[in-house]
């Protein structure tokens, strides 16, 4: 049984660091993941790695750019779950190994705030699990709206991090999420 909430870390992936992205907020968000990472791997607390894979052979997300930050280097034994599509449930055996390991809350990290990140958190709280959503952990780009409106990174981020909360995520820090798994972790 597992009352240590469980952390994914969402496509902390090299192909994010291609400039074609352009301006981007919260670059903290990979020391904030390194932090979490550690943090729960002190606690023993279960940690699952989503990644995603370009189905386009010319993709970003293929070579290099498949790669992990080295912020979000796997351990030996720790999951690594690949994706094809924004969420980290869709193709992959995540709710499985959620549901196998008697999961209960899952904490969302990594890139970007308002595709894969919103789009798994969406799901798993769709799925009855409890979501805390990583506001200084997660990162995004500006957005272009067809016709030509631009919206730069720190207000696409604040906008995904609104529909979020209180309905399909709880919006927290680092700070206030270490808290919570030292808790727990006295608890155990």
């Amino acid at each position: 049984m597992s009352a240590k909430p469980t952390l994914l870390l969402i496509d902390v992936q090299r192909a994010f660091d291609d400039p074609g992205w352009g301006l981007r907020n919260n670059t903290d968000a990979e020391s904030r993941v390194a932090e979490l990472l550690a943090a729960w791997r002190e606690a023993g607390a279960p940690v699952i790695h989503v990644r995603h894979r370009s189905v386009e052979a010319d993709g970003l997300f293929r070579d290099e750019g498949f790669e992990f930050k080295p912020e979000a280097m796997p351990a030996e034994g720790e999951p690594v779950l690949e994706k094809t599509v924004n969420n980290g449930f869709v193709g992959t055996d995540l709710e499985r190994r959620l549901r196998t390991a008697d999961a209960h809350t899952v904490v969302v990290a990594g890139l970007t705030t308002d595709h894969c990140c919103s789009t798994t958190a969406r799901m798993a709280s769709d799925l009855g699990f409890e979501v805390w959503f990583l506001a200084d952990a997660t990162a995004t780009h500006a957005r272009e709206v067809p016709g030509g409106q631009q919206f730069d990174p720190e207000t696409v981020h604040e906008s995904a991090l609104a529909s979020l909360s209180d309905e399909f995520a709880e919006i927290v820090d680092t700070a206030a999420a270490l808290s919570r798994l030292q808790e727990v972790h006295a608890r155990a």
